[in-house]
């Protein structure tokens, strides 16, 4: 059986709060392999991003473990995690803030082969850049180009190829089109595809966008106030939903489909849960129309079908 490329076991990141701690991922284990994609929705603060940021380091972990290829990252430093950054990039949400405004194009994409060593000598990386904005359809007349002449297309394809140009293995794609126009992010999002397929690139994609989690996805992850509520291969969350947080999005997504005209939206109503030092038991059971005494319990992720695993009393 092949080693997963990137594995968590009961991840968590939790952060410091004059009331006590703000519970920002709380017990995540998931697997991603080499060549796919896993996807990850779930609404605004749910602690999408900060999942991302823990697997790459950008936060360091409050507890639980993150391995690359089967090795922990966790406890390492110096080199040897250099050599591990080096293979796990993010291509951040936000295509205009994350680019250093005082960098040319050629500069932003080059800074990474410079911190990290992986080229050596200016013509010889002035080709690796080169060769990474043609992946990225950044054609050379952007070379001297700085981030605000640029649209936002454009910049995202900058940041997409400041995270290609050391070669990685994986890639966080925190969001990376929510902020692009319809006919942009297809291009991006077809753009990352292809790529995956040439380079058998594995992606976290993070995004609220459900329809396009279904496009670019193998599995999704579910996730409320820090934790997992359901995952599954992604033709089972969109034919076979199980936990009513998960019905409840698939409910908003909008369709042009006369046939679901008379759909019915489920409106989640209800206070959302205090994030810091939350009690035990699901956090959704406020907002959620099934909740009975079970639901202040424990909730433990468990398979009801093939590779398809909910954390739902009522469910299972």
């Amino acid at each position: 059986m092949s080693v997963p490329l990137i594995e968590t076991k009961h991840l968590k990141k939790y952060f410091p709060h004059k009331l006590g701690f703000v519970h920002a991922v709380d017990d995540v284990s998931l697997t991603i392999n080499a060549g796919e994609t896993l996807g990850v929705v779930g609404e605004s603060g749910c602690g999408k991003s900060t999942l991302g940021r823990a697997i790459l380091r950008l936060h360091e972990p409050t507890d639980g473990d993150v391995l690359f290829n089967g090795q922990s990252i966790l406890g390492i430093s110096g080199k040897e995690f250099r050599n591990y950054q080096m293979n796990m990039q993010m291509i951040f949400q936000d295509p205009y803030s994350s680019l250093n405004p005082r960098m040319s194009v050629n500069q932003l994409i080059a800074d990474p082969l410079k911190v990290c060593k992986t080229v050596r000598g200016g013509a010889a990386i002035e080709e690796k850049v080169r060769a990474t904005m043609e992946l990225c359809g950044l054609p050379e007349r952007y070379n001297d180009s700085y981030p605000h002449e640029m649209d936002g297309g454009r910049r995202q394809r900058v940041g997409l190829a400041r995270a290609l140009v050391l070669d990685p293995k994986f890639i966080v794609c925190d969001e990376p089109v929510s902020a692009l126009d319809v006919s942009i992010q297809a291009q991006i999002l077809n753009l990352l595809m292809d790529l995956q397929e040439r380079n058998n690139l594995s992606y976290m994609f993070v995004t609220h966008d459900l329809c396009v989690v279904r496009h670019i996805s193998n599995d999704i992850m579910v996730m409320y106030m820090g934790q997992v509520v359901e995952y599954a291969p992604k033709y089972e969350i969109f034919e076979h939903p199980a936990h009513p947080y998960t019905k409840a999005l698939l409910s908003a997504i909008p369709t042009v489909d006369l046939a679901s005209r008379n759909r019915e939206t489920q409106v989640l109503k209800g206070e959302v849960s205090n994030p810091i030092n939350p009690a035990p038991g699901c956090r959704f059971a406020p907002r959620c129309p099934y909740a009975t005494q079970k639901c202040k319990e424990p909730q433990n992720l468990v398979e009801v079908g093939p590779k398809h695993f909910v954390a739902c009393h009522e469910c299972n």
